[in-house]
Order: structure tokens, then sequence, then C-alpha cells
């Protein structure tokens, strides 16, 4: 869907009008300041993207995103904003994904160990491969594993918050579902309860903290008076945070995982020739930033969408749900592909609302993008930058693309548009290999998500919630729960 392959810096032809990337950087220094109020603050994250949409009458142009001067030497980015356009930064022989996961700045690597993990690492560097491999390996091992693990922390989860909801009236969801998903990632890798290792409870907590702290100059805690956030700005981007605030709770984290994960690593050594130490980082890498730190985002923001769309919806759900669960006679992979209509809605909820809204890449050669209409010349080195939201609400390429549409994805020209779902850093249609950038668990996400619906609806026939937004995620809080009546 974008240009033809080129190898060297001479740019491949196209059949549409090449046009000059309208936008600028402005000032030195000033101009990323000026974008960056305006993105957290003055016009909020949507709205900033949307208005230069309408003021350059272009879904691509040139911006400064986040966190810009004194933390990110260059800002300075080529947005990509329609569903053409965006595929460009799957194409890993133009687009280099070399330190770029959290775009234009690169926390610390005290974070991470003094290591490079793979998430920092471009296909093309001989270590990927061998990282990427070793997760897919790690994965795969344990495919049995994944959905009674999950129905496990699922159970746990459900009377938490039946409890609550019982003497509290209402039950606060994030809270829950972070320790079911800490928990499940650590049974999964280390086939132990954390309860019963020295970090007890703490899990969520100690991932939360050395989260926060990589990831404090990307996030705002939307204040207002726009005062407030003027300060909230100084204070979250004048400086990185320093990795020793965090340095005791990342010990404890790795500790458990080198104990606990030891018959991984060992795979991970014999198998694939990683050092143990660079693996365990991996591993809480992989654990702790890409699961739990998805998850934390994914199951409030699937309730949020499920609840929002409402009544009549959670009795097409339950409905479908009971019938093939009766039918196959429990909760298998051959189950859950027959449900049409919860598959859509997974789909449709990871296509307008992805967990993992960014991707960077830096162009590896000079190249030409093509959007529906007009093609741009990105140069060899220059940051190419999208925001998924807005490619995956493109309306050239989905009907009502605002709308949360339950069954947008079933039937035949319902599957023809998965194509268009890029919530994985891929395709939808694509498969995670060790030579691309997919998301190594992008197969496990969607039946974790499948298996919530599936166990939610077996349990109750409805529900309702209150939903905002903090920092990344959506804060959700249920209000009331109906048990299942048949």
């Amino acid at each position: 869907s974008s240009s033809s392959s080129s190898s060297s810096s001479s740019l491949p032809s196209t059949k549409l009008p090449v046009k000059p990337i309208p936008g600028d950087y402005g000032l030195h220094f000033f101009g990323p300041i000026r974008d960056r109020l305006a993105y957290f603050y003055n016009e909020g994250r949507d709205k900033f993207f949307a208005n230069r949409i309408q003021k350059y009458q272009s879904t691509v142009f040139k911006t400064n995103m986040p966190p810009g001067p004194p933390i990110a030497s260059c800002s300075h980015v080529i947005c990509l904003l329609d569903a053409i356009s965006f595929s460009v930064l799957f194409d890993s022989s133009k687009v280099e994904k070399r330190d770029v996961l959290d775009g234009t700045f690169l926390p610390s690597l005290a974070y991470t160990g003094g290591h490079r993990v793979c998430a920092y690492l471009d296909p093309s560097e001989p270590k990927h491969t061998s990282l990427k491999s070793f997760f897919l390996s790690t994965l795969a091992a344990r495919h049995h594993k994944f959905i009674p693990f999950f129905q496990i922390g699922l159970s746990e989860l459900f009377n938490e918050l039946e409890a609550q909801i019982s003497t509290k009236k209402e039950a606060y969801f994030n809270t829950l579902s972070d320790t079911m998903s800490f928990n499940y990632v650590f049974r999964l890798f280390c086939n132990k309860n954390p309860s019963e290792t020295k970090i007890g409870s703490q899990g969520p907590k100690l991932v939360d903290k050395w989260l926060l702290f990589q990831l404090a100059p990307l996030g705002s805690l939307g204040l207002s008076p726009k005062i407030l956030g003027y300060f909230e700005d100084i204070l979250l981007r004048t400086f990185s945070f320093p990795f020793f605030l965090v340095k005791s709770d990342y010990k404890k984290l790795y500790d458990v995982f080198y104990e606990f994960g030891s018959s991984v690593l060992d795979e991970a050594e014999n198998e694939f020739g990683i050092e143990r130490d660079e693996a365990c980082h991996n591993l809480i890498f992989l654990a702790g930033f890409n699961a739990y730190g998805g998850m934390k985002v994914l199951f409030p923001g699937l309730i949020k969408w499920v609840a929002l769309t409402g009544q009549t919806l959670h009795q097409r759900l339950a409905d479908e749900i009971r019938a093939v669960i009766k039918a196959e006679g429990g909760v298998t992979l051959s189950a859950l592909h027959k449900m049409v209509l919860a598959k859509s809605v997974i789909y449709e909820y990871l296509r307008i609302d992805p967990p993992v809204p960014f991707q960077y890449g830096k162009a590896k050669v000079d190249l030409v993008v093509e959007s529906h209409d007009v093609a741009f010349e990105i140069k060899k080195g220059e940051m190419i930058f999208g925001y998924q939201p807005f490619a995956t609400k493109d309306p050239k390429i989905f009907v009502n693309p605002e709308e949360f549409v339950a069954d947008r994805f079933v039937g035949e020209e319902g599957e023809k548009l998965l194509k268009y779902v890029y919530w994985s850093n891929e395709r939808e249609t694509e498969d995670s290999t060790a030579e691309n950038k997919a998301c190594a668990g992008k197969n496990l996400v969607v039946l974790l998500c499948r298996v919530l619906l599936v166990e939610f609806f077996l349990r109750y026939d409805t529900f309702q919630v209150e939903a905002s937004t903090f920092m990344f995620a959506p804060s959700v809080t249920f209000k009331s729960l109906t048990k299942a009546s048949s």
C-alpha cells in the first residue's frame, strides 16, 4: 500500500502527485515547547492532530512530539494519520526501529540493566533475531497454559468484583485487573504464584513505579486550570527521572524472575546463546513492560467499550457465547473461533482504541510515502511518527469510523478490513516473526480478550460502569453487575 521498494537513495516512482510535506517545526527550542503545551494542555491529544489535519488539509505533516527539550535533543517528526501512509512503519526495508520505542527519547538503559532490550533493537541487528526467537519460543512452549491460567485469574477477579459491589456498591476495576494481569504473566513465565515469592502482592506496584519513571515525560495527569498543567510540564519534562529512585524495586523484580524463571533463562542460554543476565532483563521487559504494561490498558479499555455499547450487545454476546460453549462442551480454541460476534468485538475495540497508540521509525533511505491521493518525499534519517487511532479511524477505509460497530468484522467483507487493524505494530493479517517488529504476544492478546468476554458473559447478563482516562489508561469503575439468568 506504500510505494514500491527503494534500495538506494534514488526515489521510487509513484502515480500520485508528489507534494511538499506541509507544517513546520517552529523556532529552535521554542517550537517544540509550543507544540508540547498544545498537545498536553491547550488542545489535548486528539484535537492536536485533528486541528492540524484541518489546517494543512493533509493527513501527513510536520510537527514536534513530546517530550522535546531539554530531555530530547530533536523532537521533529513527520506525522502519518491515514491508513495508507501509516503502513510504511511496518516496512523494515524502509524504516529503522532502533531506539524508537518511546519516540524521540530513550529512557536511561539503567532501567533495563544497561542492556538495549529487544524492544529497542531494529530487526537488522543480529541480537534482535535471537531475542525475538527466544520470546516466540518461550510463548509457544506455554500455549497449553494460556487459557487455564487466565481462567484461574478471572475467577479470582470476578469474586472480588462481586464482593466489592456487594459491600461498597461499586468496584474499581483497574486495581483488580492489574493484580490479575501481573499474577497471570508471572505464573506463565515462572510457574509460580507471586504471593509465594518475596515480592508477595507487591508485583503490580513495583512494575507500575518502574514504568512510570521511564514514561513520565510522555504522560500527563490532565490537570486544570492550565497553570497547573504548565507546572506539571516543568516537573515531568525538564529532567528524566533518575533510575536510582526505583533501583531497589527493580532489584526485587530481577531477583524473583532470575530465581523462578530459571527454566526460561536456561533456554535463552542453551538454545539461543543469550547471556543469562541479559536474558533476565529482557524477560522482565517482556513480562513487565510489554505484557503487564499492555494489559493495564487493554482490559479496562475492553470493559469500557463493551459497557458503553450497551445492553443489546451484552444480550447478543451472552446468547452467542452460551450457545457455542454448550455445543462445544467448554472454553476451547475451537469454541472461541466459532464466536464470530465476540471475535469482531475484540477487533473493533483494537481498531477504535488501540492500547499502544504510537508508532515511530526513522527513514532508512530516501523514500516516497503515499496517502490516499497524494505522495510525499521523506529523506533518510527523518523521524516518522504514526498516531494509530487516526489511521484506524480513516473514513476512507471504515464507514462510521468514530462509532463502535460490534459486528464490523463479521463476514467476508468484514474480514477484508482486518488488514487495516494495526494495533500490534503490524497488520492484523500478518504474523509476528523474528524478522519483524510485530508484538511477540500478538495472538495471545487477542486470545485473552476473547476469553475475558467469554468468561464474563457466562457469568453475567449485563453491567454498567463509569469510565474516564488517567495518564495512559482508561479508568473503569463497576456500578452494577447482573448475574446470568440462564
